[in-house]
Parts: C-alpha cells; sequence; structure tokens
C-alpha cells in the first residue's frame, strides 16, 4: 500500500518531465527555423539538402504525437488501469484505444479540411481537439 501510495505521489515529476521535454524540443525546433527576407521560413527544411523535408509543422505534428504518447504512459503511471468501458460505438476501449481514435479521427477531420476548404487548418485543428475531447468523454 505504501509503495503504491509512494508512486501517486510521484506522477507530478514525471508530468513536469514530459512538458519540459516538449517545451524544449519545440523551442529548439523554433531556434532551428530558416529566415528568410528577415522573417522566419516556416515550412523550409529544417535541414537543407537532408533525405526528407522536415519543416516545422511536420516536426511539430510527429513531437505532439510523441508528447501524447508520454502523457498516456504517466497518465497509466498516476491511474493504474484505465478501466475499458463501453461507449457509444458500442466496443470496450481503453484509454489507449481512445487516442488512437482521436488520432485517426483528426488525420480525417484534416484531410476533408484541406480538401474542402483549404490549406489554413487552424479551425481544423480546433474540430480535432473538440473531436478528441467527445471521444474520450463518449467513446
Amino acid at each position: 500500500m505504501a509503495a503504491i501510495a509512494a508512486r501517486n505521489n510521484r506522477w507530478p515529476v514525471a508530468l513536469a518531465a514530459v512538458l519540459i521535454v516538449y517545451l524544449g524540443a519545440a523551442g529548439l525546433l523554433f531556434s532551428l527555423l530558416p529566415v528568410k527576407d528577415g522573417e522566419r521560413d516556416w515550412f523550409a527544411p529544417l535541414v537543407p539538402g537532408g533525405w526528407m523535408a522536415w519543416s516545422f509543422p511536420t516536426a511539430m505534428f510527429f513531437l505532439t504525437i510523441f508528447a501524447l504518447l508520454s502523457l498516456m504512459a504517466v497518465w497509466e503511471y498516476a491511474r493504474p488501469g484505465g478501466n475499458p468501458r463501453v461507449g457509444i460505438l458500442r466496443f470496450e476501449a481503453t484509454r489507449g484505444d481512445r487516442l488512437f481514435v482521436s488520432l485517426l479521427g483528426s488525420a480525417f477531420i484534416h484531410l476533408a479540411w484541406l480538401g474542402l476548404v483549404g490549406a489554413n487548418l487552424w479551425w481544423a485543428v480546433a474540430l480535432s481537439v473538440i473531436y478528441a475531447v467527445g471521444v474520450f468523454r463518449y467513446v
């Protein structure tokens, strides 16, 4: 019992570590942004001549998914179990399942937004966050 209490008291340290690493990596990516005509070029490759055109949005996308997976690990560490439940889709889903459904649905929201509206994706991001909240609440 004491081991569980000690573990549950240490989860804020793990949470802070994940957030600090995320913010540090995002800051590093921001500092690597090339400057073109006195302004930051958000879509230029971060590594000129590299084998893959890692732009800032692409790198932030993968960094955010890594952070989400890390935050899920901290959540599981703080409150083990996750108690699978049956939601409106009528299948048993754990926290990880709900994260996967959220990410998959967000990808489709962004693809639909690109096809129907255009390249300004800020409203698609907002819609994806609302969708993810709904998935975690009702699925």
